[in-house]
């Protein structure tokens, strides 16, 4: 391992599972709560009827519990803790048992209404529940969540008293500690709200399946697979990153992770066939990011998009299905470009992995996958935290199995097998527990911004104020615009700081209701506010490689020895087209599978005669974009062909005649011939036989 993977790695750690090293008794603790944990979830998502507050507390003990475990205060770069201090361990009792408190208590305090007058303890455990999911947060996300969180505590408190400057609002007047805990702590708005109760009922068991997946070997399968596939064109090691992030998406919902898991190989063949170190990283970055758009996870964001829209999972996932798969056609197209820049060349045949041999050798790998896609898209009654829970036991089955057989070729016995199995499968486990840590704290800690988003009516007044800036414009199409980019904006700012899945669950209660109300949408209606949703989704998303926090490029530049802020500001470039396509779904909700059925919005009922050209053309009008963006098409592009790929990616972007259609095909048709028309000798031209 070199010491860039090596960095990685252990960013990989602080941001995700936990920075600490910890041997003996300690690390056997942390292992046991883990696999208590999942194990828990199993048994709730088997059993079914555990009471919701019940499963939120004690879903949130066990991330207290872990998060004070593993993830230290401050982290020394190459020199992680070995032991938990006294400190964490306090701290970590405290959390836990301000968490289990309400699952002793919820049902009296329920019973009246809030926290009871004669119960002080109500009120204690509320607070201590709130501080310790501040620090929580403050350790396993970053010093941005809580300080949001806080800042909408003391708007809340304040109200329009003016107590402290910046920090009032003219919504309200104020509320007492006593009732914004009781908001807080004892309301299903609140911590205990929606977005914990997704992560804790079905989130888990697909962030299981995909560390129980990963560790069955799926993820090398993947990698094989495209490097197969792909790796033979032109600059197919960059072709064939893409592709394996893409799959790698299907079962992981994070970037950095995705980064690290396939950069250490792709980069650096990548560096080695021609790309410069913060291309290489840029495109791993890009379409490891994108990873979280892929169904059926998307970043743990799908589950909890579904249920504020009161939709069937399967509905949004097969929405879902196809800018995924348009976003990651786009950035083939993007990676091509770029090798025909720099006249790059495929890999050696002898590099590559014998196509049949390799998808003989992980054939298997299909069959949970398929399970699992195959019952969530077909079956509309299909629970997905019971279909992914089969799957899991599925995979356990398998592990066990490969063990053995792999075993028998290497000469260990049956029992040493199995024994190897059960150590991949805790293992697994505690992977997978490790990883939800900071989802659970996340959907906790925006549970205190939505409830305090309800109490004070802040939504409904932003949504005025904002209204008033739009009505500043006379053209309707043009307020929608800057309405949108006003959302876009706030999303990718906010994102530089905040998980996917937290920037989502803000931007849901904040940004959405807001465009919305100028766009004139029918907010009961799921399959008008699906476009708007999915906007505000993908740009939380592309926040992973906006300069200058950009973790995963972070991470991308530890691997290849680039600059990391250089590596960041490509990366940015390439995602571009994700930018696009957000504005694409929106104006387009064809791409989403939506159309109109008798006046009214309905999800699915697009006919593929109809997707189909719509498809077509939203693919041309991301091909041109990114050939505009890159300045490159068959060759450099000059100012007047720029504009005619720009000017053609916007035509097609937004739904229109068929004639503005055609006339955008001319455009860039026009530029091609231009340029395939120019002297091949000129820097930059492609080799005339591509690889």
């Amino acid at each position: 391992m070199t010491e860039g993977e090596r960095r990685a790695i252990e960013m990989v750690e602080a941001a995700e599972t936990g920075g600490r090293k910890l041997f003996g008794w300690q690390a056997m603790m942390v292992t046991v709560i883990a696999v208590s944990w999942c194990l828990f979830q199993m048994y709730a998502a088997y059993v079914g009827t555990i009471v919701p507050t019940t499963l939120r507390s004690i879903h949130l003990a066990f991330a207290f519990a872990l998060a004070f475990m593993v993830f230290p205060f401050k982290k020394t770069p190459g020199n992680p803790q070995t032991k938990v201090p006294w400190g964490d361990w306090v701290l970590g009792g405290l959390a836990t048992a301000a968490a289990l408190y309400f699952f002793v208590e919820y049902s009296n305090i329920a019973n009246n209404g809030g926290l009871r007058a004669d119960a002080p303890l109500d009120l204690i455990a509320s607070s201590a529940l709130v501080v310790m999911l501040l620090l929580t947060a403050w350790r396993t996300l970053g010093i941005a969540m809580p300080l949001i969180s806080l800042a909408f505590i003391l708007f809340a408190f304040m109200g329009s008293r003016g107590l402290i400057p910046f920090i009032q609002s003219p919504f309200h007047n104020g509320y007492t500690w006593p009732q914004l805990m009781g908001q807080l702590a004892t309301n299903t708005e609140g911590i205990f709200g929606t977005a914990i109760g997704v992560s804790a009922q079905i989130v888990f068991l697909f962030v299981l399946f995909g560390a129980v997946f990963d560790k069955l070997g799926a993820g090398d399968w993947f990698m094989r697979v495209a490097q197969s596939l792909l790796g033979g064109f032109r600059g197919g090691a960059a072709k064939a990153s893409i592709l394996s992030s893409g799959l790698n998406g299907i079962i992981s919902g994070s970037a950095v992770s995705n980064v690290v898991t396939g950069g250490n190989i792709t980069i650096g063949t990548m560096i080695r066939t021609g790309y410069s170190r913060e291309k290489a990283g840029a495109i791993e970055v890009a379409s490891s990011s994108n990873g979280q758009l892929m169904p059926p996870v998307m970043g743990a964001a799908a589950f909890i998009m579904a249920q504020n829209l009161n939709i069937e999972y399967r509905s949004l996932i097969l929405a879902a299905a196809i800018p995924a798969f348009l976003c990651y056609a786009a950035l083939l197209v993007v990676s091509h470009i770029e090798a025909l820049k720099l006249n790059l060349k495929g890999l050696p045949k002898s590099e590559l992995p014998p196509i049949r041999k390799t998808l003989l050798e992980g054939w298997y790998y299909l069959v949970p996958l398929g399970y699992l896609i195959g019952v969530l898209t077909s079956n509309p009654e299909a629970n997905p935290e019971r279909v992914a829970l089969t799957t899991i036991v599925i995979m356990i089955v398998m592990m066990f199995l490969q063990e053995v057989f792999w075993g028998t070729r290497d000469g260990r016995s049956p029992a040493r097998s199995l024994m190897d199995g059960g150590k991949k499968l805790i293992e697994a486990f505690e992977g997978g527990a490790r990883s939800m840590i900071g989802i659970a704290v996340a959907t906790a800690a925006a549970g205190i911004i939505v409830g305090i988003v309800t109490i004070t009516g802040l939504g409904f007044g932003l949504a005025d104020l904002v209204q008033n800036v739009a009505n500043l414009f006379s053209n309707e199409f043009i307020r929608i615009l800057v309405v949108l980019f006003m959302g876009q904006l706030i999303a990718l700012v906010l994102g530089m700081g905040l998980p996917t899945t937290a920037n989502y669950i803000l931007m849901s209660a904040l940004i959405v209701p807001i465009i919305a109300k100028i766009a004139g949408l029918d907010t009961s209606n799921p399959a008008e506010m699906l476009p708007v949703h999915m906007f505000v989704f993908y740009f939380g998303i592309m926040a992973d490689s906006t300069p200058p926090v950009a973790l995963a490029a972070f991470a991308a530049a530890a691997i290849s020895g680039g600059d990391p802020l250089k590596t960041g500001i490509q990366a940015f470039q390439y995602e571009l087209r994700t930018a696009l396509l957000a504005y694409m779904m929106f104006f387009n909700p064809v791409l989403l599978l939506i159309a109109e059925v008798d006046g009214k919005a309905t999800l699915g009922a697009v006919p593929w005669s109809e997707a189909v050209p719509m498809i077509i053309f939203a693919f041309i009008g991301l091909v041109a974009f990114s050939a505009a963006t890159l300045r490159f098409l068959h060759r450099k592009t000059n100012p007047i062909q720029f504009i005619l790929l720009l000017v053609a990616s916007f035509i097609l972007i937004i739904p229109t005649d068929l004639i503005w259609n055609v006339a955008a095909l001319g455009m860039i048709a026009a530029v091609y011939f231009w340029q395939k028309a120019g002297s091949r000798n000129e820097p930059g031209q492609p080799l005339p036989a591509a690889a």
